[in-house]
């Protein structure tokens, strides 16, 4: 029960025809010289001007000025994930990426644009918001996740749109009738650099 909300970001279920998700990433890498940002896991990223990822700060609300990837462009996908060399020489596989961190920082990013993904939305829905459209109900941000548990604390809206935004509502994951239910979503076509014909 989805009683109270507990936002966990993005959560990949399954893929949208119904098969099963094999977990699959991509690996990309993150400024050597540090980004000043946190990443969460369940957050979703973009690849920068200088080819690097780093967070994606617009909500979603529509494909044009806020759009996930900036103006027009898509996101790259939903980042789950990193490794990196610590001081001590040792390596490190995180959860989330701590802002500042130096060196050679490989992020794991599931790009597939046909992955299903769980989210929770931050308040109430009813059935007919199946097949509506939803977007991030707050930018993500270094301090929208976990430094504990790593993971995001990003919302979905639950004023859903009939106009373009970033993901559609294909499902519900928790009883729609729950204050904060949960929902399964995809990324609308030009909400992903994948299905988005607009380089950086």
């Amino acid at each position: 029960m989805a009683s109270t909300a507990s936002p966990y970001g993005l959560r990949a279920v399954n893929r949208n025809d119904g098969m099963a998700y094999a977990g699959a990433t991509s690996q990309f890498l993150i400024d050597p010289a540090g980004l000043g940002s946190n990443l969460f896991n369940g957050q979703v990223v973009i690849i920068n001007a200088n080819g690097y990822i780093a967070l994606s700060t617009a909500t979603g609300a529509d494909l044009t000025t806020n759009n996930l990837g900036g103006a027009n462009l898509g996101a790259w996908g939903v980042f789950v994930g990193c490794s990196y060399i610590n001081a001590q020489g040792q390596q490190i596989y995180g959860q989330y990426y701590p802002s500042g961190t130096t060196g050679v920082v490989t992020a794991y990013v599931i790009t597939d644009p046909s992955v299903t993904f769980q989210a929770q939305l931050d308040g109430v829905a009813d059935q007919s918001d199946l097949g509506a459209n939803t977007f991030f109900a707050a930018v993500q941000s270094t301090s929208t996740g976990s430094t504990t548990t790593g993971n995001s604390t990003s919302a979905l809206e639950s004023t859903t749109q009939t106009a373009a935004a970033a993901f559609k509502i294909i499902g519900f994951a928790s009883p729609v009738t729950d204050a904060f239910p949960d929902v399964l979503v995809k990324f609308n076509p030009g909400a992903h650099a994948f299905t988005n014909a607009v380089g950086i």
